[in-house]
């Protein structure tokens, strides 16, 4: 009768001790762990184990002993695998009185000694009404099955007042995979830069990403088209860059920048005397490009009588020098560029149909400046920080109705058209910021005005001047990234002030 009452009383201590963990410890983890080491401590129970369901699959969460990484990836259990996989399946608990005679027993870990007498109890975390998990113990095996009831009972009261702790400690676990799993592809897209260092993330930018990674490392023939000034060229070097022939010659031929009489000569080369001003032999970019890429821009503009020698060496990898009969091998990969409607051009007879579908083998469209609209401010910050250096420049910002201009401009030179106005601004720029004055004319709109010696005819002297103050706290707040304190104390105005002006301006 003592034996039993101090039996009770041991067991009303551990329940005590666990509600005071649970109460007291913050961090799940180490709370599940505290009540593992209760149960040993106070009852001598072995080897306790919480294991948590992730997916169909149970991972062990905190146990009697410090597992390394290979034991936890060994003390994983599917759903109905072993004891502790029909316990999470069945939400019924188990008790094996000798290990050694049930198949079921897996001793993953391998932390038991091999036939160890040993009598094992498992049983499931329960949590809203469902099965999240299981807490099992090891016990000396004894003839008696009753001690191992009165364990079995305290150890369901014990998973009954944990299963919540254990709920939040399977969604820590399942918010930090995810975040894991986003700080991976954060930092793959941070790590793997934009190809050749072409500059934006809209979604039509990021498709011609991984077409460039794609077609790289191949050989294929590719066809980039886009309208003049998208990048054309850059993209050609982004896939020459990624490919094997990156340390190999980057050969350029601009087809529309040549007479149709030398364009011949350039891309083949020539011999001495094959025409009159050829005093000797010369090399054509065909075969200067050997081993590495030829790349033809503007290949729309090829004569039609070249055209039909181009087709045979992008066939055969042969061609002749003007002038000669002797064929030459030349191993280049083929890149061509064109703004022009190939498909327009083959029914007007002005380009080879068999040509158009040898080179669009792999076709890359570049996008219009104009539909890149979240682009357009990151491509102007670039230039503007490439250009100042060059100029010894500070001009570090773009005022909000500069941006606004610029996002409402079509852009038909497209990058190059931005490149060379951000070029004007910073040379016209007068302080650390490129206003709405600093662009082309042809940008300049009533709507977006911000020069207040410019207003609408129709204005007040009250309205202009109120105009320019709100224009004067706007660039002080985009300068101090929103910081009113801080635009406050550049234009000499007190805090309360300072809210009082913006207030009347409308500025939040």
């Amino acid at each position: 009768m003592a034996k039993k009452i101090a039996s009770k009383s041991s067991e009303i201590a551990v329940l005590q001790a666990v509600s005071a963990a649970i109460v007291r410890e913050r961090n799940v983890h180490r709370l599940l762990e505290v009540v593992i080491d209760i149960l040993e401590r106070e009852l001598g129970m072995l080897r306790g184990t919480f294991t948590l369901l992730e997916g169909d699959e149970l991972r062990i969460q905190a146990s009697a002993r410090m597992l390394n990484a290979e034991e936890r990836a060994l003390g994983r259990y599917h759903i109905g695998e072993g004891i502790t996989g029909t316990v999470a399946k069945t939400g019924r608990a188990e008790v094996v009185m000798d290990v050694r005679k049930d198949s079921r027993f897996l001793n993953r870990t391998k932390a038991r000694p091999i036939n160890e007498p040993l009598s094992f109890i498992c049983v499931p975390l329960v949590h809203l009404g469902q099965v999240i998990g299981t807490l099992s113990v090891d016990r000396e095996m004894k003839g008696d099955t009753s001690s191992l009831g009165r364990d079995l009972a305290l150890l369901e009261i014990v998973a009954n007042i944990t299963a919540d702790a254990a709920a939040v400690c399977r969604e820590e676990c399942a918010e930090r995979d995810a975040l894991m799993a986003e700080n991976r592809a954060l930092r793959g897209l941070v790590s793997s830069e934009n190809p050749g260092g072409l500059v934006g993330d809209c979604r039509e930018m990021r498709s011609v990403y991984e077409q460039i990674r794609q077609v790289a490392p191949s050989e294929a023939t590719v066809l980039i088209r886009g309208a003049s000034g998208t990048g054309k060229e850059l993209v050609a070097r982004a896939i020459q860059g990624l490919s094997a022939r990156k340390d190999k010659p980057f050969v350029v031929l601009n087809c529309a920048a040549l007479p149709e009489a030398l364009v011949e000569s350039e891309l083949f080369g020539h011999e001495k005397g094959a025409f009159t001003d050829a005093r000797e032999r010369r090399i054509g970019r065909a075969e200067a490009a050997d081993g590495g890429t030829l790349f033809l821009d503007e290949i729309g503009d090829l004569p039609v009588s070249v055209q039909v020698k181009l087709l045979r060496f992008l066939q055969e990898r042969t061609f002749c020098r003007v002038g000669s009969n002797t064929e030459i091998r030349s191993n280049v990969r083929f890149i061509a560029a064109t703004s022009r409607n190939l498909e327009e051009l083959m029914m007007k007879k002005l380009f080879r149909e068999d040509l158009y579908y040898r080179l669009s083998v792999f076709p890359i469209a570049m996008p219009d400046l104009a539909k890149r609209g979240g682009d357009i401010i990151t491509l102007a910050q670039f230039f503007l920080a490439r250009i100042c250096a060059r100029y010894g420049k500070k001009v570090t910002r773009i005022s909000p109705p500069a941006v606004n201009m610029m996002q409402a401009y079509s852009w038909p030179g497209n990058v190059r058209e931005l490149e060379n106005c951000m070029e004007r601004a910073v040379l016209t720029a007068t302080d650390d910021c490129v206003h709405s004055y600093n662009l082309p004319p042809a940008m300049q709109t009533a709507e977006f005005a911000e020069d207040p010696f410019r207003p609408e005819a129709s204005q007040t002297l009250d309205a202009r001047l109120q105009a320019y103050e709100k224009r004067i706290l706007e660039d002080a707040l985009a300068k101090h990234g929103g910081n009113r304190s801080a635009a406050g104390r550049e234009l000499g105005v007190s805090p309360r002030m300072m809210s009082y002006r913006l207030a009347k301006a409308g500025l939040k």
